[in-house]
C-alpha cells in the first residue's frame, strides 16, 4: 500500500509539473482565425484558450462571438519540446486561415533569425528589394520557400533559442488565381506559413495554415509583392489536423544554433536516398552528350556552349565562360578524362581543341583568363572575378596533373598558370581576402571579400603542383580571413556573381577551402582547419532541402515526380533550387569519417541520388530540348526568374555549370587524389 501511495505521489508530482510547464508556456501563446465569405473581406477572430477540466494539456479555442467551426488544441510536453496539435472542425461550409504565435520572451533587438535556405541573421547582406530587415523586422513566409518548414529565433544576449517546426505530412498543393491579397484556394494544400514577428519589442514565432506571406511576398528576383493570405475550404463536418513542435534550448553562438537546428531537422525528417533508376555510369553517359552537342569550334576560342540557352531549343550561341555558369575548362577536362576512360576519341580530340584554343587565345594582356567572351556581340568582359579566374585555374590544375601522370607535360600551360598564381599574390589584400571583381590592371571594381574561398583551392593546388610555399602561405591567409570575417561571424555572403546577399555558395566554398587546407596540413593545424570545415558545412547543409515540397497537378516538376530533398536553395535573392554541389559531397563524406558523424555521409547519399532525377533523355526530357542538358533554374516555390513560376524552369538556363557540378559529384575523391598522392 505504501509503495502504491509513493508511486501515485510521484505520478501526481510529474503530472502537476507537466501542467505547470504547460501553464507557463500557455501564457506565451496566442491564436486567431480568419474566416472569409467569397466576395467579402475576411473577418478575424482572436481566440482565447479554455483549459479542459479533464486533461490539463487540452484546450478549447473560443472567440467572443459564434463561429461556424470548433477549434480544439492539445499541448503535449515531450522532453525539451512542446508538441501542438490543432483540430479544426467545420459546423458549416467555411473558408479559413488559422494563425498562432509563441512568444520567446527575448527582446527583439537582441535576436538573430533563421529560416533555413532563405533567412540568416537579419538578411542585411540582401538589398531592400529582397526579404530583409531593410524592409521590415517581421516576416512570415510560405513553407515551401524553406529547406525545412522551420523558423528559429536566437537571443545573442541569453544564448538561447526557440524554434517552431511543422510536423504534418506536406503532400498537397493547389493552383491559385491570384498571388496577392486574400486568396481562396482552388483545392487542398498542405502548405502553411512560418516566420517571426516583433510584438511590442518581444520576438515572437508566428505560424499557421494555410499559407500567408507578410509584410511582402517575394515574387521574382528583387521584386517584392503585396502580402498574401490564403483561405482553404472546409466543408460542413470536415476536420483538419495541424501539428507543430516548439523546441527551446541553448547555443553558444549563431553557428551553434544553426548546427543544433539542422541536426534536429535532419533527425525529425530523416531524409532517405531517392529511388532513381540511374547508376552513375548511366548519368555520365547521358551527360556526355552535352560535351558533343554543345561544342562550338568556329571562333578563336573553342568551347562547350552552356550559358544563356533557351530550354526549348538548347541551341548553341557565341558565349563562352571559363567559370561560374559556363565552366568551359572543367567540362573540357571531364570530357577528356571520360573520353580516354571509355575510348571515345571524339571527346578527347574536342577537349584538346578547347585547351589548345584557350592557351593560344584565352588570356588577356596582363595574363588573366578571358573569363567571359561573347562572340555574338563581339564583346570580351573587361571585368574579372576572383571566382571565375580561380575556377579556371582549378580545372587547369586537374588537367595538368592528369596529363603529367600519363607522361605528358605542358610547359607553356604551367608557365601561364604560375604567372596567374603570382598575380593572385599581388591581388591578395592585407587581411588575406580577395576582392570579388577587378580589372586587368589590378584596379578594384568590387572589393567584397565573399568570393575569397574560391581562390583557396587553386592556391593549395599550386603549392602541391609547383612545391612553392608562397602559394600555401597565401592560401592560409585566405583561411585567416574566412575564419575572422565569415565563419566566426556566421556571415556567408556574395560568393555568387549575380547577387549581393546571403548565399549557399559562400558557405559551401568556405567549407571546401578549409577542407583543402586540412588535407594538406597535419597535427593541430589539420584539426583547426577541419573544425572550420565542419562549422561552415552546417551552414551549407542548411540550404539543402530535408523534405519534399508538394506541387499542384499541372505543375510539371510535380507531374514528373520530383522529390526536392537533397536539392539546395540558391540565395536570398534567387529563391530557387539547383544542383550546385561540386565537391561538397566529398567534404561531407570526409567530415563523416573525421568526426564520426553519420548524418554527413548519409545526407551526401541523399544529394547524390536526388540530383539524378531530372536527367533529360529520350522519352524523359523533363522539359528540356536536348538530352544531357541538365536543367538549372528549378522553380519550386512561388517565385520565378522571370518566366513560368513554380513547377517549371525559367526559359533561359546554363547547363554548362550543372553538367560540371554533377560530374564532380559523381567523380568522388578528386581533391584527395590530387593533394595526398
Amino acid at each position: 500500500m505504501n509503495l502504491k501511495c509513493l508511486l501515485f505521489g510521484v505520478a501526481l508530482m510529474a503530472y502537476v509539473g507537466h501542467v505547470k510547464a504547460i501553464d507557463n508556456r500557455l501564457e506565451r501563446v496566442s491564436a486567431a482565425i480568419s474566416l472569409k465569405a467569397p466576395g467579402n473581406e475576411a473577418k478575424r477572430y482572436p481566440l482565447t484558450f479554455q483549459q479542459s477540466k479533464d486533461k490539463g494539456s487540452d484546450f478549447y479555442l473560443e472567440a467572443s462571438e459564434k463561429m461556424p467551426l470548433t477549434i480544439f488544441q492539445t499541448m503535449e510536453e515531450k522532453s525539451d519540446k512542446l508538441q501542438i496539435t490543432v483540430c479544426i472542425t467545420a459546423l458549416e461550409d467555411t473558408y479559413f486561415n488559422y494563425s498562432q504565435q509563441f512568444s520567446t520572451n527575448f527582446h527583439h533587438d537582441n535576436c538573430q533569425f533563421y529560416m533555413p535556405g532563405f533567412w540568416y541573421r537579419r538578411n542585411l547582406r540582401s538589398p531592400k528589394e529582397a526579404p530583409s530587415f531593410h524592409t521590415s523586422d517581421s516576416w512570415i513566409v510560405r513553407e515551401d520557400r524553406l529547406s525545412a518548414p522551420l523558423t528559429g529565433i536566437f537571443s545573442e544576449k541569453d544564448k538561447r533559442f526557440v524554434t517552431v517546426n511543422r510536423l504534418d505530412k506536406l503532400n498537397n498543393e493547389t493552383l491559385t488565381t491570384h498571388k496577392a491579397g486574400e486568396v481562396i484556394l482552388s483545392g487542398k494544400t498542405s502548405l502553411g506559413f512560418t516566420g517571426f514577428e516583433n510584438k511590442n519589442g518581444t520576438s515572437t514565432l508566428s505560424f499557421g495554415f494555410p499559407y500567408q506571406e507578410a509584410p511582402k511576398s517575394y515574387l521574382r528576383k528583387l521584386t517584392l509583392a503585396p502580402a498574401v493570405t490564403a483561405f482553404q475550404h472546409l466543408r460542413k463536418g470536415e476536420t483538419i489536423l495541424l501539428t507543430w513542435e516548439i523546441m527551446e534550448s541553448e547555443a553558444e553562438d549563431y553557428s551553434d544554433f544553426v548546427r543544433r537546428a539542422w541536426e534536429y531537422c535532419y533527425d525529425t525528417f530523416q531524409p532517405k536516398p531517392v529511388d532513381t533508376p540511374y547508376s552513375i555510369s548511366d548519368v555520365k553517359q547521358t551527360l556526355s552528350r552535352f560535351f558533343v552537342s554543345s561544342l562550338v569550334d568556329k571562333y578563336p576560342l573553342v568551347y562547350n556552349s552552356g550559358i544563356h540557352l533557351r530550354t526549348d531549343k538548347c541551341a548553341s550561341n557565341g558565349q563562352a565562360e571559363v567559370g561560374f555558369i559556363g565552366r568551359v575548362l572543367l567540362n573540357a577536362f571531364n570530357a577528356l578524362e571520360y573520353g580516354e576512360e571509355c575510348s571515345r576519341e571524339e571527346l578527347e580530340v574536342n577537349s584538346r581543341k578547347i585547351f589548345d584554343s584557350y592557351l593560344k587565345n584565352g588570356f588577356t594582356e596582363a595574363g588573366f583568363f578571358k573569363e567571359s567572351v561573347n562572340y555574338d556581340k563581339k564583346f570580351v568582359d573587361p571585368v574579372h572575378s576572383i571566382r571565375r579566374q580561380s575556377e579556371g585555374l582549378y580545372a587547369i590544375f586537374h588537367f595538368l596533373a592528369y596529363e603529367k601522370e600519363r607522361g605528358r607535360r605542358h610547359i607553356e600551360w604551367e608557365q601561364r598558370v604560375k604567372k596567374m598564381l603570382d598575380m593572385f599574390l599581388q591581388l591578395q589584400n592585407a587581411d588575406g581576402s580577395f576582392s570579388r571583381k577587378f580589372h586587368d590592371d589590378f584596379s578594384i571594381v568590387d572589393k567584397s571579400g565573399g568570393s575569397t574561398p574560391s581562390a583557396t583551392l587553386p592556391l593549395v593546388m599550386g603549392y602541391k603542383y609547383f612545391k612553392d610555399k608562397r602559394y600555401l602561405a597565401s592560401a592560409k591567409r585566405t583561411a585567416d580571413y574566412l575564419e575572422k570575417e565569415l565563419i566566426s561571424k556566421a556571415d556567408y555572403f556574395s560568393s555568387t556573381l549575380d547577387a549581393n546577399c546571403e548565399d549557399k555558395e559562400a558557405s559551401l566554398y568556405a567549407a571546401t577551402a578549409t577542407y583543402y587546407l586540412s588535407l594538406i596540413t597535419k597535427g593541430e593545424e589539420h584539426k583547426h582547419y577541419a573544425d572550420l570545415t565542419k562549422k561552415a558545412a552546417y551552414f551549407a547543409l542548411s540550404w539543402y532541402y530535408l523534405w519534399d515540397v508538394p506541387f499542384a497537378p499541372g505543375q510539371m516538376l510535380g507531374d514528373i515526380g520530383l522529390k526536392t530533398r537533397g536539392w539546395g536553395n540558391v540565395s536570398v535573392e534567387n529563391n530557387h533550387i539547383d544542383v550546385f554541389v561540386f565537391e561538397f559531397a566529398d567534404v561531407l563524406r570526409w567530415l563523416s569519417v573525421e568526426y564520426k558523424e553519420p548524418r554527413f555521409s548519409n545526407f551526401a547519399e541523399v544529394i547524390s541520388t536526388s540530383m539524378r532525377q531530372l536527367l533529360p533523355y529520350e522519352a524523359h526530357m523533363c522539359g528540356i530540348a536536348k538530352a544531357g542538358y541538365y536543367p538549372e533554374v528549378v522553380q519550386h516555390t512561388n517565385w520565378d526568374y522571370g518566366r513560368n513560376g513554380k513547377g517549371y524552369y525559367n526559359d533561359i538556363f546554363a547547363p554548362g555549370w550543372t553538367v560540371a557540378s554533377l560530374w564532380e559529384l559523381f567523380t568522388p575523391g578528386r581533391a584527395e587524389n590530387f593533394l595526398l598522392h
